[in-house]
């Protein structure tokens, strides 16, 4: 169940998305409108009318909403041209996306949005499908044949809905022996290997240069958290401020050390190092650090409201200054979350937010990311995200472009027709 509200303790609620079948009377003439948008972005006739017929299906009753099913269903469908369509035919996919993205803005932005990256994974078969692998599938929690999506989503007071995506492609597909496999899947002759966290900068850059779309947040897992890509991504741009989690052996201090540098030679050349004064003066891990504080500085905060009643944590936090191979690094604020009970569960997020940063803020933030986990939900329960058997590069980014537009198209709607709606408070059990 999503979190409930509590106006006391947010900067602002995010609506969930409730519109029902019933609240549309004349829904394919109102698809047909929004498919009118994106006319420019297809060379051919059909191609559009294959597009209009594509996601009809995914708003459809099937059972399952892969290409097959989708063209035998609609009118006039055709399995061959529709898969050549999706896998084979031209689309303008950056065009689309900049198109999307500025209707995104005009229902959903705000000055105070969020941009929110995470993974999503997809089960798959074979060994023939772009960039599937043995690798760790969150969906089912374990190492498993998949492929795996880095997304990224969009939150405000206004709603939650997906704006960008790349396939994660895991290091051995850019070995001689997948040589062949590249050239059947149809991946670009220039496509290197990227991190996760380096994929993510790609769409936080991509975002911000297009400026299209306005935010101030930038939020991630501890994936990100632990990327110095990623965070000095964040830190390039002006004005905003990422919350991201951390593993519990992240090291940092209370105090700043104090440290020295000292010149040497070495090679025949002049080098400096810099040292701690106090060898001893070693870094704690946030774990040791969370433990170690007293009851005293603990809030206790209702964070949502579950099946069995309320879900309650306790968050505190700390100024706290980085280590890196050992030296001090960056201040940064230190948000600690724990549960309740003898024995507590612990969570830990970083953040590059002003000083004077109040603690609810950061308790805010750290539980916005729901939305982008609510997004996959909602596009894999009622859209087949996770549905599609593709096997090319183009056939994968084709498909999650239309998951992402059906979705904002339903918010779209809910939003045209000025649907009220149960609001919940942004912070994730």
């Amino acid at each position: 169940m999503l979190p409930v509200t509590r106006c006391d303790e947010h900067l602002y609620p995010v609506p969930k998305f409730d519109l029902g079948k019933g609240d549309v009377k004349d829904f394919m003439n109102e698809l047909k409108g929004f498919h009118e948008q994106f006319y420019d972005c297809f060379q051919r006739s059909e191609s559009r009318e294959h597009f209009l017929k594509f996601m009809a299906g995914q708003f459809s009753p099937l059972e399952r909403k892969s290409i097959e099913p989708i063209a035998l269903a609609v009118k006039d469908g055709n399995v061959r041209a529709m898969q050549r369509f999706v896998s084979d035919a031209p689309w303008a996919d950056d065009k689309i996306l900049t198109k999307y993205r500025s209707f995104v803005n005009d229902d959903l932005g705000s000055p105070d949005g969020a941009l929110i990256f995470d993974e999503s994974s997809f089960v798959k078969k074979g060994q023939d499908s772009i960039g599937v692998a043995k690798q760790y599938c969150g969906t089912i929690g374990k190492v498993e044949n998949c492929q795996v999506g880095v997304f990224a989503a969009y939150v405000s007071e206004n709603g939650y809905a997906m704006v960008d995506k790349r396939l994660f492609l895991p290091e051995k597909w850019f070995t001689d022996d997948y040589i062949e496999r590249r050239k059947k899947c149809n991946l670009p002759e220039d496509t290197v290997f990227l991190t996760k966290p380096q994929l993510a900068v790609e769409m936080l850059s991509a975002v911000n240069q297009e400026n299209v779309l306005p935010f101030k947040y930038v939020l991630g897992d501890s994936i990100y958290g632990i990327s110095p890509d990623f965070i000095a991504a964040v830190e390039s741009l002006p004005d905003k401020t990422y919350l991201v989690s951390v593993p519990k052996d992240t090291r940092c201090w209370l105090k700043r050390p104090m440290t020295i540098t000292r010149s040497y030679r070495w090679g025949g050349k002049t080098r400096t190092k810099t040292l701690l004064v106090d060898p001893d003066s070693k870094p704690l891990t946030v774990e040791e650090l969370a433990r170690n504080i007293n009851d005293y500085f603990w809030y206790r905060r209702q964070v949502s409201e579950g099946t069995k009643g309320p879900i309650v944590y306790e968050f505190t936090r700390r100024r706290v200054i980085l280590s890196a191979e050992g030296l001090p690094q960056k201040t940064v604020w230190l948000l600690i979350r724990r549960s309740l009970g003898d024995d507590p569960q612990y969570s830990y997020f970083i953040s590059n937010a002003s000083s004077s940063t109040r603690l609810k803020t950061l308790v805010w933030l750290s539980g916005l990311r729901w939305a982008i986990e609510q997004c996959f939900e909602e596009a894999k329960t009622e859209l087949g995200m996770d549905h599609y058997e593709v096997r090319k590069f183009p056939g994968w980014q084709h498909h999650m472009l239309t998951c992402m537009l059906a979705h904002f198209f339903l918010w779209h709607l809910k939003i045209r027709m000025g649907k009220k709606s149960a609001i919940y408070y942004a912070v994730a059990a």
